[in-house]
């Protein structure tokens, strides 16, 4: 367990759960609870769970392990260990049965009293084919969501995303535009995209919008059909990485210093000078 020994003078500490996750569901779920309690136990006041967290990831496995939200087992569970640790908990993802009787792929956050938060319906569906690597397609089972989710803490707001989501720049700035310092992506990126993209792209967007971006992954099961890159990790405002776990099961933790944030956006304040009146154009001039 890795635990920053430093805190923040103003903010809170966040705690990143990689854990394994098979094709059994109350396995996955209690694999869940234990880590949960050890990041409760290292200081964590929010807590997050990886993308399909109660079930592999894979167009297979959805509709069976698909569930009501928030009266499933998994959203109930997550509700009641929030309360019983008075912290929040931004569940990862799992899949969802709506009340239309469409599938999602969907996050959900809970407060410290167990109530619900937020939920999250992965925007940008994973459709993707690269030759002779992945292919993969989301929108063959699962259905896009339509809105953006923050949620408001004492601390500060979290914009929330899952895993492809955190490809689309304009997603991440909007949530930065309504006062978020923290976006939590969690996600299953793969061998041949991760290696080449998940480090990237969280630094992208953190040295973009001058907040603290998390990624949270399931841990790398090589015999899966799906096999997730790991690499839980924590990126500050500068782009340095605060923490990272490896593709073991690991539970993380990173101190989120908001006065650092204020520094960062003080030292290079791009949001003081953006050129609003040119970005506005629909075509671009010589």
């Amino acid at each position: 367990m890795d635990s920053p020994s430093d805190s923040p003078t103003k903010g809170f500490r966040l705690g990143l759960v990689q854990m394994n996750v098979t094709e059994y569901k109350n396995y996955n779920l209690t694999t869940a609870t234990t880590s949960i309690k050890e990041a409760v136990s290292g200081g964590a006041n929010v807590v997050a769970l990886p993308e399909c967290f109660n079930c592999p990831y894979g167009i297979e496995h959805f509709k069976d392990f698909a569930e009501n939200v928030p009266n499933g087992v998994s959203s109930k569970l997550m509700s009641a260990l929030a309360a019983d640790y008075k912290v929040y908990i931004i569940a990862g993802s799992i899949p969802e049965r709506g009340d239309d009787g469409m599938l999602y792929n969907t996050s959900v956050t809970y407060g410290p009293t167990g109530e619900v938060l937020g939920k999250h319906r992965k925007v940008h569906l994973f459709d993707i084919d690269v030759p002779g690597k992945i292919t993969f397609q989301e929108s063959a089972v699962l259905n896009g969501g339509n809105n953006l989710t923050i949620i408001d803490t004492e601390w500060c707001k979290i914009g929330v995303g899952i895993c492809y989501d955190i490809r689309f720049a304009e997603m991440a700035q909007i949530y930065r535009q309504n006062g978020c310092d923290l976006l939590v992506y969690p996600g299953a990126f793969n061998m041949t995209t991760g290696p080449a993209h998940w480090q990237l792209l969280q630094q992208a967007r953190a040295v973009d919008n001058q907040v603290y971006v998390a990624t949270i992954s399931p841990a790398r099961n090589v015999n899966a059909g799906y096999v997730a890159w790991g690499h839980s990790m924590v990126v500050n405002p500068w782009g340095s990485v605060v923490v990272e776990a490896s593709e073991e099961p690991k539970v993380v933790f990173a101190d989120i210093d908001l006065d650092y944030i204020k520094q960062v956006r003080s030292q290079i304040p791009v949001s003081t000078q953006k050129r609003t009146d040119l970005y506005k154009l629909a075509t671009l001039k010589d």
